[in-house]
């Protein structure tokens, strides 16, 4: 068993067997932790950003659920979005003798400190979902496939526009969000949807009338649904008083909610002002009722049921001396190594299909969506 409890039981032990041998002139049998598996007692650290959105607390509970149904105790832990609360929180449980850390990032720049603190005392670390960066103090990524999720907003928005197949449709009025600037996952969800929309701007049968196209401008710090709710009421102030916009580009079910706020306050979903297309992801309850309420047009569906196995299976693989499995070895530089990850796959979904994706496959119960 590859942990610092390992050593301080086989140093007991030995201690033990003397004082055994000693007295009795026997040799002792069993009880060394250095022989039971990696389940048998040992407590990980599960670091999630925060518990105001349902994502972050139904990833927390289903990773600890895994990792018990193991064995494994388990002490999880919200930042509620302040990095240095994070930062102290993973001291802790450093300090109370985890055996691993699950940590997802608030701030995947501030960690380089505390995780050397990790590696010293032989604690394995698993980056969850959202990338660690500049640090060599990670050991394994478990996450989705970030790029696809974009690329499946921006072909929905392509499809429902009827851009594809050489049509010179248009122009449409569409306008860019981000995700937060300090999450590593922001810039492939950007990159994948524009990989998609771009050839399209590029033909300006996509307009950005605000002009705000580069990542940097679209970012929506911490995620926040309330900042992107004032940034899409200014830019509808600016640049949208004689015309419409047709669609917008969100990367979370979160910010969705904030940009249908003010696309509401400004008359969209009247009957002669139709609400955009509006793409999310996460299929949070509140973005599934809106979609089925003719809101909020998709969401990108990730099993985070399917994410936590993988990070709970790479824990149990590395306390029990074996090799994680990956299926992505190139594409997660973090600044300081290839970090090696596990990648699933996600799932456009809107209201044609949302009953079989997140219904059916029991993720969310039909009770919360009345």
């Amino acid at each position: 068993m590859r942990n610092r409890r390992a050593a301080i039981a086989a140093v007991a032990g030995a201690a033990s067997l003397a004082l055994t041998l000693t007295a009795c002139g026997q040799n002792s049998e069993g009880g060394s932790e250095e022989n039971k598996s990696g389940s048998d007692g040992a407590t990980i650290g599960i670091a999630m950003p925060t518990k105001s959105s349902e994502r972050w607390i139904a990833d927390g509970n289903y990773v600890k659920k895994d990792l018990e149904s193991k064995g494994y105790k388990t002490k999880l832990v919200y930042g509620e979005d302040d990095p240095d609360q994070q930062v102290s929180q993973i001291e802790n449980l450093i300090t109370q003798g985890v055996e691993a850390l699950i940590v997802a990032a608030i701030d995947n720049k501030s960690m380089n400190n505390v995780l050397q603190q990790a590696k010293e005392a032989d604690i394995p670390v698993i980056s969850y979902d959202r990338l660690i960066l500049g640090t060599e103090n990670v050991d394994y990524y478990a996450s989705f496939d970030n790029e696809k999720v974009g690329e499946l907003q921006g072909t929905y928005i392509v499809d429902k526009l009827g851009l594809k197949d050489g049509s010179e449709k248009g122009p449409f009025n569409i306008e860019l969000f981000a995700g937060s600037n300090d999450d590593n996952n922001t810039r492939y969800f950007f990159q994948g949807a524009m990989n998609v929309l771009q050839p399209y701007i590029d033909k300006k049968q996509l307009v950005v009338r605000s002009k705000q196209t580069a990542l940097n401008q679209v970012t929506t710090l911490r995620w926040d649904g309330g900042t992107a709710q004032k940034r899409m009421d200014d830019i509808l102030t600016s640049s949208y008083k004689s015309t419409r916009v047709d669609a917008v580009l969100s990367p979370y079910d979160g910010i969705s909610i904030g940009i249908l706020s003010a696309l509401k306050s400004d008359d969209y979903g009247s009957k002669n002002k139709p609400l955009p297309i509006v793409t999310g992801q996460d299929a949070e309850v509140a973005s599934v009722k809106s979609i089925v309420a003719d809101e909020q047009a998709m969401t990108v569906y990730k099993d985070t049921r399917e994410l936590a196995k993988v990070a709970s299976n790479m824990v149990d693989a590395l306390l029990n001396d074996k090799k994680p499995e990956v299926n992505d070895t190139k594409t997660y530089d973090n600044g300081a190594k290839v970090v090696p990850a596990y990648l699933l796959e996600p799932v456009a979904v809107d209201k044609a299909n949302y009953q079989k994706a997140v219904v059916d496959s029991g993720y969310i119960k039909e009770s919360d969506l009345k």
